[in-house]
C-alpha cells in the first residue's frame, strides 16, 4: 500500500493543487494495483467498481463540496427507501432510479457515462474522509454503500457481472456440467428458497467461509467445506468482499485524519458532512447514576414514552415481564441513567413480589 502527502494547497484560481491527493491514503488493503496516468481510461469506463483506486486529479473546492453533498443525499435516500420498502424490490428500484438520475449519478449500466462515473468515484472517497471518524459513522456509511453497490450489481447483465469479477480478480470457479448433473437434485433442493434457480445457470464452488450469509439462511448446498452457489446469488459473495475492503479502508483513512484536520478549509466541511443526517451520539452514557430508584414511578407517569410506561405498569401489576420486555425495559433504564447496582436491586425487588423466590 502506498501513502502520499496529504497536504492541500489552493491556487489563486480557487482550484486545489493537491486536494485529492490526500484521498490516496485511502486505498484498499489487499491486491496491489498500479496507478494509471489517465484514470478515465480505466476507472470511468466501467459501470461498477470496488473503489480501490483513489482519484488522481485536482478538483475545485466547490466541486469537492457539491459532490459530497449530492452523494450524501443519495445515501440518505437509500436509507429511507430501505425503511419504507422491501430492499431491491421493484418499487424500491423505481423510487431509487429517478434519484440517481436527478443527482447525476450513474443509473444506466448499459451506457458508458464517464462524467457521472467520475462524480460517483470522487464523491465516494470524499465521504470516506467524513465518515471514518467514529464507529457509528463508519457503520452507517458501510451499510448505505453496500446497499447502493448491491442495487447496481443486480442491474448489470450476466456478461458485465462476469467482466466485473474478472477485472477485480474475483476468481470463483464454476462447476463442470458433469458435476452439476451429478449433484442436480441436491443443488435444486438446497436452493429452493432462491427464486429462478435452474440447472441451466452456472453454479460456483467457493469455500464455505466466503458464503456464511447463504449458509446461515440455508440457501446453498455444502459439501466437503465448499458451498455451491447459483449465479444469481453470487452478489452475496461479492458484497462480503466489498464490505470487508471498505471496512479496512475506513480504518486506514481514520489514521490520516490528523493531517486532514490540519487544513482549515476541509475540516469544517468534513465535520458538517458527518453530522448532516445522523442524530445525537448515544454511545457515551452521560447521565449514569443520576436517576434513583425512588424517582422511577414518578418519572414513569410524566416523562416515560408510552411504550416504556406500559412496560413499567405491567411490571408493577404482574411483578414479571417476558424476556423481550425485560430486555427493552432494562436497556431503557440504562439509557436514562440508572446505575447497574440500582437496576439489579430494582429487578430483584420486583420479581420477589411475584412467583420468583429471593434465592432464584
Amino acid at each position: 500500500m502506498s501513502c502520499v502527502s496529504v497536504s492541500v494547497g489552493v491556487g489563486q484560481d480557487g482550484v486545489t493543487n493537491r486536494a485529492l491527493t490526500l484521498l490516496r491514503t485511502m486505498q484498499f488493503l489487499g491486491r496491489k494495483k498500479k496507478l494509471v496516468s489517465n484514470p478515465k481510461t480505466v476507472l470511468y469506463t466501467q459501470p461498477l467498481q470496488f473503489y480501490g483506486q483513489p482519484p488522481l486529479e485536482n478538483i475545485s473546492l466547490s466541486e469537492f463540496e457539491s459532490f459530497a453533498v449530492d452523494r450524501l443525499k443519495l445515501l440518505k435516500t437509500l436509507e429511507n427507501l430501505g425503511v419504507s420498502h422491501s430492499k431491491y424490490s421493484e418499487q424500491y428500484s423505481n423510487k431509487l432510479e429517478p434519484e440517481l438520475k436527478a443527482l447525476n449519478f450513474p443509473y444506466r449500466t448499459e451506457v458508458d457515462e464517464p462524467e457521472k462515473q467520475r462524480k460517483d468515484h470522487i464523491s465516494h472517497f470524499i465521504l470516506r474522509l467524513a465518515y471514518c471518524q467514529t464507529e457509528d459513522l463508519r457503520r452507517w456509511f458501510i451499510q448505505q454503500e453496500v446497499d447502493l453497490f448491491r442495487y447496481r450489481f443486480n442491474k448489470l447483465s450476466c456478461k458485465k457481472k462476469l467482466a466485473f469479477l474478472h477485472n477485480n480478480n474475483l476468481q470463483y470457479n464454476t462447476i463442470s456440467v458433469e458435476e452439476k448433473n451429478h449433484l442436480k437434485e441436491k443443488l435444486l433442493n438446497s436452493s429452493h428458497g432462491i427464486n429462478g434457480v435452474t440447472l441451466e445457470q452456472d453454479f460456483y464452488k467457493v469455500p464455505f467461509q466466503d458464503a456464511l450469509d447463504l449458509v446461515r439462511t440455508r440457501k446453498v448446498y455444502l459439501k466437503e467445506g465448499y458451498a455451491y452457489i447459483p449465479h444469481n446469488e453470487i452478489v452475496t459473495i461479492v458484497l462480503n468482499d466489498f464490505r470487508t475492503r471498505l471496512s479496512k479502508a475506513l480504518a486506514l483513512t481514520a489514521r490520516s485524519l490528523p493531517a486532514v484536520h490540519s487544513d482549515e478549509r476541509l475540516q469544517p466541511l468534513l465535520n458538517h458532512l458527518s453530522h448532516s443526517y445522523l442524530g445525537q451520539d448515544y454511545s457515551v452514557q452521560k447521565n449514569a447514576g443520576k436517576i434513583s430508584l425512588e424517582q422511577i414511578d414518578s418519572l414513569a407517569g410524566k416523562s416515560f414514552p408510552l411504550c416504556m410506561r406500559q412496560l413499567h405498569q405491567a411490571l408493577r401489576d404482574n411483578h414479571h415481564l417476558r424476556h423481550g420486555g425485560r430486555m427493552q425495559y432494562g436497556l431503557f433504564l440504562k439509557g436514562i441513567g440508572l446505575s447497574l447496582e440500582q437496576a439489579l436491586q430494582f429487578w430483584r425487588m420486583e420479581f420477589i413480589r411475584g412467583k420468583v423466590d429471593a434465592d432464584k
